[in-house]
């Protein structure tokens, strides 16, 4: 019997012969307009113009190596590890408690946004903790649960949506920028010089050789270099490079398509794993197995007073910024078929902190560098976050805070090459600006946020500067006073 084949989609139509009488209607037919997606995602659309399918799977990334997620939830290790550890030695944080805690914030996180959604220590209330030791633990956890309650707040009233919806992409842009750049100059500080995380110091120059050496983060830097490129989709590379009947280009195409599969951020990481074992090898003899005693932190009158004046007011512009505004339109840029909205950021963050910071877990938000970390190397779903929630469950149960020895013995400057990668993809994200005006407000508000070190002053000299150039161009382009103050909305 013969059976006629399958007619032709209109999109793969070459020629009229192909189609055959289809082609006409084909060709009349409405062209379907095509949606904005950034420069950094344009390769991913197909020659219809459409943008791929919305993904179903929270916990898969469809045809993606699950050594690719595994990869990516070690991308986020470099903001991580140090931060914890600072807390840990210089302000006696318990270790197991947090890993329980922040384990529980990844898994969750992860199912209910289904990206590599990361959870980070709150910088600002970390860096008065480790250097003002009056700044204890119950003033950590005020300054915590102050943060979470306004970030609640804004959530659930739908005031931060409405935020996020005003302020111009340039600002959140050079917000993005000046974050990367920050990651990026504190991995090289990891990288070049011996530090002392219970004193948030930096000693002399690290030595060329040893187990921490220099040499050592070179070499690792440039595997991942190897490895990942620059960043780009690493299949659809090698799918273009595949010509056919070039038979003698197998053998390498071969191999280098295991090269650029290998998981290289989570091998550096069983690296440096082993290397803090070779180097303090009384640090596994001391192990104590089971999970740290979690106790609900006694917070006076004053420790929540200093707490919020010290610690809160200068993390919750930064909380705002970068752990919501920042992620959510990151998370845009690279998962346009998810929807995330600010108001549900700010509520996770919220809720986060209003229950673990109670037990003595750190204080934790999202962030725009560890989304772009944990994309770097692989992370495409929530099942990356959710691996490393498990992973973090596990260590929290079994061995608690004696945990803290193995990572006190852990290579700093293998810490300092992934935080490196970490800090660069953040800031290639603001390359997507197409005109010298945008520019020009993304490099202001990275000039001010870094010289002074500040997102919340960078954030108003941004602010400023996109209106100043509104206001500029206003009687050119024949707009009205209340235009101004139009900014430009965020999807």
């Amino acid at each position: 019997m013969h059976v006629s084949p399958r007619p032709a989609e209109p999109s793969t139509i070459s020629s009229p012969s192909e189609a055959g009488a289809t082609a006409p209607a084909a060709t009349a037919a409405a062209p379907t307009p095509r949606k904005f997606v950034p420069r950094f995602r344009r390769e991913k659309i197909d020659t219809a113009g459409q943008t791929p399918p919305p993904e179903t799977d929270r916990w898969s990334s469809g045809s993606r190596s699950k050594w690719a997620e595994l990869n990516g939830a070690t991308g986020d290790l470099g903001t991580y590890i140090p931060i914890v550890l600072a807390l840990t030695l210089a302000s006696d944080l318990n270790l197991g408690t947090t890993l329980i805690f922040t384990g529980v914030y990844n898994f969750v996180t992860g199912a209910i946004y289904g990206v590599p959604m990361p959870v980070q220590p709150m910088k600002s209330i970390a860096a008065v903790a480790i250097s003002n030791p009056e700044f204890g633990i119950p003033e950590v956890m005020a300054a915590g649960i102050c943060t979470a309650g306004i970030l609640f707040l804004l959530g659930v009233t739908g005031l931060m949506q409405l935020v996020y919806r005003l302020i111009p992409v340039s600002v959140v842009r050079g917000i993005q920028l000046a974050q990367g750049l920050s990651f990026a100059m504190t991995a090289v500080k990891y990288i070049k010089n011996v530090q002392d995380f219970a004193k948030s110091k930096s000693g002399g120059e690290r030595d060329w050789l040893g187990l921490d050496g220099l040499l050592l983060a070179l070499i690792c830097a440039v595997f991942i270099v190897i490895v990942n490129g620059a960043g780009e989709d690493q299949n659809g590379n090698q799918e273009s490079t595949e010509t056919g009947d070039e038979e003698g280009w197998c053998s390498g195409k071969r191999v280098k398509k295991i090269v650029f599969s290998l998981p290289s951020a989570f091998l550096i990481f069983l690296l440096g794993v082993v290397l803090a074992i070779i180097r303090g090898p009384n640090a596994v003899k001391g192990f104590k197995f089971g999970p740290s005693r979690i106790e609900v932190v006694s917070i006076s009158k004053q420790a929540w007073k200093q707490g919020f004046i010290k610690g809160t007011i200068p993390q919750l512009p930064l909380s705002v910024l970068n752990s919501v505004i920042a992620v959510c339109k990151l998370s845009t840029d690279l998962f346009p078929e998810r929807e995330i909205t600010a108001t549900s950021v700010s509520m996770t963050v919220g809720l986060m902190n209003l229950i673990g910071c109670w037990f003595g877990a750190m204080p934790c938000c999202h962030g725009a560098g560890g989304l772009a970390g944990q994309y770097k190397f692989g992370g495409r779903s929530g099942g990356c976050v959710a691996l490393l929630g498990v992973a973090k469950l596990v260590l929290g149960l079994v061995l608690g805070s004696s945990m803290v020895k193995v990572l006190t013995q852990f290579p700093v400057g293998v810490l300092g090459v992934l935080l490196l990668f970490a800090g660069i993809e953040l800031a290639m994200c603001s390359r997507d600006m197409n005109t010298k005006e945008e520019s020009f407000v993304v490099l202001v508000c990275t000039a001010v946020s870094m010289v002074g070190s500040s997102a919340a002053l960078g954030f108003l000299c941004g602010i400023v500067a996109h209106l100043l150039l509104k206001m500029r161009n206003m009687s050119s382009d024949g707009h009205s006073c209340t235009s101004v103050l139009w900014f430009h909305r965020n999807p």
